[in-house]
């Protein structure tokens, strides 16, 4: 596994109607990186936000998709998403305010 720092964890934020509906319940999903662990997810969230307590982290690996060009076949990135359930007495994550 590639040595992965806290910062090169979180790749961005993911903001659709159904994450948006989630952050009510102090969830937030997020991009990772694909060889992240939910360990190393729960150090990033707390580090990266302050006042930020990590309750669970569920993952998700979604493989590429099969793209076509012309007669050419072709696949797009594997990528990794994370919902980050934060405690009761924790703090908001800023980005997302005014959402």
């Amino acid at each position: 596994m590639a040595n992965v720092q806290y910062y090169d964890v979180i790749l961005k934020p993911i903001i659709t109607e159904k994450s948006m509906d989630l952050m009510a319940d102090k969830k937030y999903t997020f991009l990772v990186h694909t060889e992240a662990t939910k360990n190393q997810i729960k150090e990033a969230v707390e580090k990266m936000f302050d006042g930020t307590k990590v309750k669970s982290v569920n993952t998700m690996n979604l493989d590429g998709k099969n793209k076509r060009r012309g007669m050419t076949y072709g696949k797009t990135a594997k990528t990794k998403k994370a919902i980050v359930q934060l405690t009761e007495d924790s703090k908001d994550i800023e980005i997302f305010e005014g959402l």
